[in-house]
């Protein structure tokens, strides 16, 4: 049927109420279909690519500081501890106790030890695997290392010795234990295994350590009393050989894990699919190393304050100094250790979980721990490597429990349950020890 002209005319008047309902779009589009020159329109739009020119470099940098920011700070089930950071500030500046600024110090420093092991692992995308294993050696203990050195500073020497005999400990027995348990408890039905020759390369280096580590003692306790005197400079200066024969040998074992049998340590599911999309930066390189750098910072002040306050909180819980720098600093350090430990034994990739818990322990046995002697050297402290009896003996246990829980190549949870406990009973013996037992040599101040 045709329109009439009236017809025509009411649908072209509707179309025309139509536009005026929505001008701006209509209006705009009406006039480029007719072809018809719009000056305003195109000034208009000229100005506004011009200010989007100006915006648009703003907008990027503030996307990208908003993608980092999640990826960084949200990333992490631990960001509820995030708050506890300026907290231990203000009580420190407002002077709230020193108790408290220790508990806030130690709750700030959790999340940022997990996220600097993150950090590290997206610098080593970019860097390759052997600067990403130089960079995982040296910042992997970054809580450890800074917290050891700021005491050094003070001359709380045996803070640096518990502090770190205690992230040996917490790294072979609760970090591996509970990897152990949780991977038993998760794959019941299939048989976990791993390749020994790592555990075996990593236990050997232990050894190494723990010889180091005996000799002092037994030179200070077998000579007769009569003779201490003298005993104590050579206790201090064999400490300081062992301590270079043990950098010498970690520089030997970085070399033998990056270079000549990286196949030893490689794991062995790479070619599974949820590892393969897990191995991509999210950040770029950059901006990993500046958060790296500024979450740096921020542990280094709260590392001084968990220093300089460790004897007020030691007061006021009731708690010795040998249960705090043993047991609570390295669960903390330790952080980031324990739960991607933990995340690969649940998915049965034990070679990943033994490399982590092996690795971290003999960074400190064999890097840190020297690395602290030959900067005590430096600065004039008389540390030395006799970490007195009781502890010396724990971590010998500790080292030959863990080698003979690792020396068949499978894992159940059984093995897992055996050294959580071998660690509660540790962490009894320090609770219940008041009294911190100050190494003798610790305290001859006299002796350069």
């Amino acid at each position: 049927m045709e329109k009439s002209p009236m017809d025509i005319q009411e649908t072209w008047d509707s179309e025309k109420g139509e536009e005026n309902i929505n001008p701006p779009i209509l209006k705009l589009e009406k006039r480029h279909e007719d072809g018809r020159p719009n000056s305003d329109h195109s000034m208009s739009t000229t100005l506004l690519r011009k200010q989007s020119d100006l915006i648009l470099p703003s907008k990027g940098l503030l996307q990208l500081f908003l993608t980092n920011l999640h990826e960084v700070i949200l990333g992490t089930k631990l960001v509820v501890l995030f708050p506890a950071i300026p907290l231990a500030i203000l009580a420190h500046s407002y002077n709230l106790g020193r108790a408290w600024v220790f508990a806030l110090s130690l709750l700030g420093l959790t999340p940022l030890a997990e996220r600097i092991s993150f950090l590290t692992e997206q610098i080593a995308y970019y860097t390759g695997p052997t600067v990403g294993g130089l960079l995982n050696a040296t910042c992997g203990n970054a809580t450890e290392l800074i917290i050891a050195l700021l005491a050094l500073r003070q001359k709380k020497i045996h803070v640096v010795k518990y502090s770190l005999l205690g992230s040996i400990l917490s790294n072979l027995l609760l970090v591996l234990g509970s990897s152990l348990l949780c991977g038993g408890l998760a794959n019941l039905k299939k048989e976990q295994r791993y390749d020994r020759k790592q555990a075996d390369v990593s236990s050997s280096m232990l050894m190494l350590g723990l010889l180091c580590h005996i000799l002092p003692l037994m030179f200070a306790y077998g000579l007769k009393p009569s003779l201490y005197s003298l005993s104590v400079g050579a206790t201090l200066q064999l400490s300081r050989a062992c301590s270079i024969v043990m950098l010498l040998a970690y520089v030997a074992y970085l070399f033998f894990q990056l270079k000549t049998h990286r196949q030893l340590f490689e794991p062995q599911e790479e070619d599974d699919d949820d590892l393969g999309n897990e191995e991509k930066a999210v950040i770029g390189f950059w901006s990993a190393f500046t958060w790296l750098v500024g979450m740096t910072a921020i542990i280094a002040l709260l590392s001084e304050y968990v220093v300089g306050t460790i004897e007020a909180a030691s007061d006021s819980w009731g708690i010795s100094v040998n249960f705090i720098s043993i047991i609570l600093l390295p669960i903390v350090g330790n952080a980031a250790e324990h739960a991607g430990s933990i995340i690969f034994a649940f998915k049965n990739k034990l070679d990943i979980s033994l490399g982590v818990a092996m690795g971290s322990a003999t960074q400190i046995s064999m890097f840190v721990v020297p690395l602290c002697v030959i900067v005590a050297w430096m600065m004039h402290i008389p540390m030395d490597l006799d970490f007195s009896l009781l502890e010396t003996g724990c971590l010998a246990f500790a080292i030959l429990v863990t080698a003979f829980t690792l020396q068949d190549g499978t894992s159940h949870y059984m093995k897992g349950v055996a050294l959580l406990l071998c660690y509660v009973t540790m962490g009894a013996c320090f609770f219940v020890l008041r009294n911190p037992i100050i190494n003798k040599t610790s305290d001859s101040l006299g002796v350069k």
